[in-house]
């Protein structure tokens, strides 16, 4: 997964100095993006208001698309550094390439965790022969200083952990919800769950209280701790609970992301995750020169290069604007 923005923004993110201690709701709306030949994303974080949850720090939603008569997503080779990135489809197929030289195909519900570490490059398409529609989330999970330089490496699960109550499933896609631990590994304390509400269902879902939360709505409308989200929409819950209402009058599905709020901060630009300009500026002369990152081998076409660096230097502006 990519950010293909050709004047990306430099940010500088994460802290603990803006994060609530006490619950808060904050609706985000997303901002339209193209991603690849025939695909646009809602992009609700990095955002004009937030820029990380926990060690999540990019979230795309996009579809349901009609893609029975086009190619769907079609993501040319590109590289990452200091991050994870998670796949998760609701509908459609994804088949990942990278180059350590995994070739895998994300189906619904199951996970694809690719860790960057100190360096990767991967595509993501759907198979020339795919189904009728496309919608998913693409994620991103910034790691920790002691982790950021690791070897790279990619995970691909097709089962998952569940936590079910009256009216309410839940699939858990990376940390532990409810005593439930998804396999995929972490590097800091987080959460992430497909939430899937049946039409009339009311529950309260035990939560962290020293975790900051989001809900992302992916279909139907539901309502999270008395806020009505809309497909494609992002509340910010804040620190401080230890349950969290949910209810849905029709039926309904929601991503719940969490973790400690990131105390390092980080510099994210394009595809990199790093900690100083330095970082950033090295990143992107070893792609254009061809070092570091290796090739995705399988791939017909060229990889995407580099945008051009910002003329000036990156300025911390924390985890809000």
């Amino acid at each position: 997964m990519s950010n293909l923005e050709t004047a990306p923004q430099a940010r500088v993110c994460g802290g603990r100095d803006d994060v609530s201690a006490e619950p808060v709701r904050e609706l985000l709306t997303g901002k339209l993006v193209p991603l690849g030949e025939s695909t646009v994303v809602r992009r609700l974080l990095p955002n004009l208001g937030r820029r990380m949850v926990g060690a999540w720090c990019f979230v795309d939603h996009y579809g349901p698309d009609d893609i029975e008569r086009e190619p769907g997503m079609q993501v040319a080779p590109h590289p990452h550094t200091g991050l994870q990135t998670v796949s998760w489809l609701h509908d459609g197929e994804v088949t990942h390439r990278d180059s350590l030289g995994s070739l895998a195909t994300v189906r619904p519900r199951e996970l694809g965790l690719m860790t960057a570490g100190r360096a990767i490059a991967h595509s993501e398409q759907s198979p020339r022969e795919h189904g009728p529609r496309l919608h998913g989330a693409q994620l991103w999970v910034a790691l920790p200083e002691a982790h950021r330089r690791i070897d790279p490496h990619f995970e691909h699960y097709t089962a998952l952990p569940e936590v079910t109550a009256p009216g309410l499933h839940a699939t858990v896609i990376l940390g532990e919800l409810d005593g439930s631990r998804s396999p995929g590994g972490v590097y800091s304390p987080l959460v992430g769950a497909d939430l899937t509400l049946a039409a009339g269902t009311s529950a309260r879902l035990p939560v962290d209280p020293d975790f900051e939360y989001a809900v992302l709505t992916m279909s139907g409308a539901a309502e999270v701790d008395g806020v009505r989200v809309e497909p494609g929409s992002l509340l910010y819950l804040g620190c401080g609970r230890r349950e969290l209402p949910l209810r849905a009058d029709l039926d309904s599905s929601v991503l719940l992301l969490g973790g400690e709020p990131f105390e390092e901060k980080i510099v994210m630009w394009w595809n990199f995750v790093a900690r100083t300009h330095e970082d950033i500026t090295q990143a992107r002369e070893d792609w254009m020169n061809g070092d570091r990152f290796g090739t995705v081998h399988g791939y017909d076409g060229p990889s995407i290069p580099a945008p051009e660096l910002p003329g000036t230097r990156l300025k911390p502006r924390g985890r809000t604007r």
